[in-house]
């Protein structure tokens, strides 16, 4: 890539993921982004034409691995790598680095929560205590002055983004919340796994990590801290048969005497003026090809037929506002550019 007078120079770990093709795709397109390092253990060595043709064009320096990584002269780093192996590496990364984990090994504040969910010990505790947790919407103010940013999940993103400014207006019942929650395949990641070949997921569609999804803890930390007290949801996730997307229908039980169309009312008001999240027309159902390779998110509003209850429709792109595009955002927001800075591209339709 053209070096530029202005440039952040960045380094992308774990660059052979579908989210680490998201972030290279995503920064091409940054006036200011400079990819100095990108890593990729098993594909090491190898040109990143290789291992995506799609991005051959773009002159990224040859993928090396974690251990070889030279980060002198790096502004900003990416950390695209495994859940569990990236807290270790990021402890050990030069200071003056700002870093944006996409891995859940600094989401949840509790290391305690952590070791529970993820079945080890949290390797780098001192550091969880520095790392903000980046809704980009809901965290803005302390994405800004952040050295470690923990990018939320797709799930929890687009989970928390109605829920939450709902609950601190406590407009909705904290106790009686269902996220009934379907996601396409890349969500799984590129690595090879039976469950995600294609006949075994083509066809069809089916419930995964019933009751006992790792979001879980994630979506209820945020929810808990609007709400004031602890809360717990009913969340069950879907692999469907295509390739991007997340679809949320979440049930809620109304509260103080709110309605439907007092829920769409906060949630225009909340986000009004935001580049990324709108909440739709009244009657208008958002369907996940309306936000496909965008970092948007649409919202819509119904009244349920049970007196007394809402039902709330989100989506969003699994891979852009569900990880690599808002890494990018929360990297523009820590860097002090406009978050919308190569993340203005429109929905891909059909």
């Amino acid at each position: 890539m053209a070096k530029l007078s202005n440039a952040v120079r960045i380094g992308i770990l774990g660059a052979s993921g579908y989210t680490g093709a998201e972030l290279l795709r995503l920064l091409a397109r940054h006036p200011q982004a400079e990819i100095r390092l990108v890593t990729a253990n098993a594909k090491a060595g190898k040109a990143v034409g290789e291992v995506f043709p799609h991005l051959a064009h773009l002159g990224l320096p040859k993928l090396v691995k974690v251990e070889d990584a030279d980060y002198l002269g790096l502004d900003v780093v990416f950390c695209a790598l495994p859940h569990g192996t990236t807290q270790d590496i990021i402890a050990k990364l030069p200071k003056h680095l700002k870093v944006v984990d996409l891995s859940a090994d600094f989401r949840l504040h509790d290391v305690g929560v952590y070791a529970k969910w993820y079945g080890h010990e949290h390797k780098a505790p001192d550091l969880q205590k520095e790392a903000v947790y980046g809704i980009t919407e809901l965290a803005r103010a302390a994405v800004q002055k952040a050295r470690l940013v923990a990018n939320p999940g797709c799930y929890p993103t687009a989970a928390q983004l109605p829920l939450v400014p709902l609950l601190e207006a406590n407009a909705i019942e904290a106790g009686d919340i269902i996220i009934d929650a379907k996601s396409g395949v890349s969500g799984a990641g590129r690595e090879a796994k039976e469950a995600n070949l294609f006949a075994e997921v083509s066809e069809g569609v089916h419930p995964y990590g019933i009751a006992s999804h790792r979001h879980a803890p994630e979506i209820e930390q945020g929810l808990s801290a609007a709400a004031g007290k602890a809360v717990v949801v009913n969340f069950t996730p879907h692999l469907m048969p295509m390739n991007r997307g997340i679809e949320e229908t979440i049930y809620v039980r109304l509260h103080n005497g709110a309605t439907a169309d007092d829920l769409r009312e906060t949630l225009a008001k909340r986000y009004a003026g935001e580049a990324f999240v709108r909440v739709v027309p009244k009657g208008a159902v958002p369907h996940t090809r309306h936000v496909r390779g965008s970092n948007h998110v649409l919202m819509g509003v119904f009244a349920d037929r049970i007196p007394g209850r809402a039902i709330i429709v989100s989506v969003e792109d699994n891979l852009v506002k569900g990880a690599s595009g808002q890494a990018i955002q929360n990297m523009n927001a820590m860097i002090g550019l406009p978050e919308t800075t190569s993340l203005e591209q429109e929905p891909l339709f059909p």
